[in-house]
């Protein structure tokens, strides 16, 4: 069975930094590609980051560019898929359930939250002003 967890999220002042990270469990070998999408009260969910895994190209949704980077862990002896994603200069829009999801088949249009597969439970963030 696949596990999808995110660590846990905070409350984090404007401007600040915070770094989440997912962990994938449960699947043997490599997933196509792993995202973090958001959701704000009353707003629909929104399209972060994401990564291929094979190749680590990157995608990022307008509110994330120039801000937030999203990476993997290539040690080679991790046995989870995991993913980080850095958040720098945030501000208090960022507040949201941050989600990582997992695209098991390849390729995909990792932007839509159609091409994914597996989700974890979501992390809050509050950014503070």
């Amino acid at each position: 069975q696949v596990h999808v967890a995110e660590s846990v999220g905070r409350l984090v002042q404007a401007g600040g930094s915070l770094r989440l990270s997912c962990a994938v469990s449960g699947r043997p070998g490599s997933s196509y590609g792993m995202g973090w999408f958001r959701q704000a009260p009353g707003k629909d969910r929104e399209f972060i980051a994401a990564i291929e895994w094979s190749s680590e190209t990157t995608y990022y949704g307008d509110s994330a560019k120039g801000r937030f980077t999203i990476s993997r862990d290539n040690a080679r002896d991790n046995p989870k898929n995991t993913v980080y994603l850095q958040m720098n200069s945030l501000k208090s829009e960022d507040t949201a359930v941050y989600y990582c999801a997992v695209a098991v088949r390849g390729p995909n249009n990792l932007v839509s939250a159609k091409s994914y597969d597996y989700w974890g439970q979501g992390t809050q963030v509050t950014v503070s002003s």
